[in-house]
């Protein structure tokens, strides 16, 4: 069994510029976060190759994964842990031949049948949302809830990690329904103290494991 995380901090610059992605990564990782997720839809690929690579060794250093959001070319050039791709994103049969057959492979989807398709063509897991209401993707859709995140807990044949609007004080409910871990961006990014909010979260999710 691959070792999926239960605290995912996808690394974000658009929501806030503060912190750099590979600061970002750092501050997680001091939090307790055990997968760090490099998402950034601008800039050349050289640049993203460039950016990928400090936090490849950034995680290395801490042993915690990076998984890189839809790029299988960025994720094999780094020797990052594997890639995750959303329903626009890269096939997951795809992404499977491209990486290494140790890559963790992650697959948003927002339909049962998409689920159970990511799963067929090889997902190591499902992302799931957004549960919550979320500023974090101007184009996310309706919040799904609790009720539903159940329900994909109960029919994925693997870790369901929940995304979308979660934070300190959800962190627990979306855990208690089922989810394997939280996935989050402005929880953490746009955080004063990214550091003690990734702290703050992952409290939550053990106490309600």
């Amino acid at each position: 069994m691959k070792n999926i995380g239960v605290l995912h901090v996808i690394t974000d610059t658009t929501l806030q510029s503060r912190f750099t992605h590979i600061e970002l990564a750092e501050l997680a990782i001091q939090g307790g976060a055990d997968t760090v997720q490099f998402r950034q839809k601008q800039g050349t690929t050289r640049e993203l190759v460039a950016t990928a690579q400090t936090m490849q060794s950034v995680c290395e250093q801490h042993k915690v994964p990076l998984i890189v959001n839809d790029r299988a070319d960025i994720a094999l050039a780094v020797g990052a842990t594997g890639a995750h791709f959303g329903q626009d994103d890269m096939p997951v049969s795809i992404g499977r031949r491209i990486l290494p057959a140790k890559a963790i492979i992650g697959a948003s989807a927002r339909t049962e049948e998409k689920i159970l398709e990511a799963i067929t063509e090889g997902a190591d897991y499902i992302g799931f949302g957004p549960i919550y209401g979320t500023s974090s993707k101007p184009d996310a859709e309706m919040a799904k809830g609790l009720e539903r995140l159940r329900r994909m807990c109960d029919i994925a044949a693997c870790p369901v990690i929940a995304i979308g609007g979660i934070g300190i004080e959800t962190a627990g409910d979306v855990i208690r329904a089922g989810a394997h871990g939280i996935a989050v961006i402005s929880a953490v990014c746009a955080h004063r103290e990214p550091d003690v909010a990734t702290q703050a979260l992952l409290n939550e999710i053990q106490a309600a494991k």
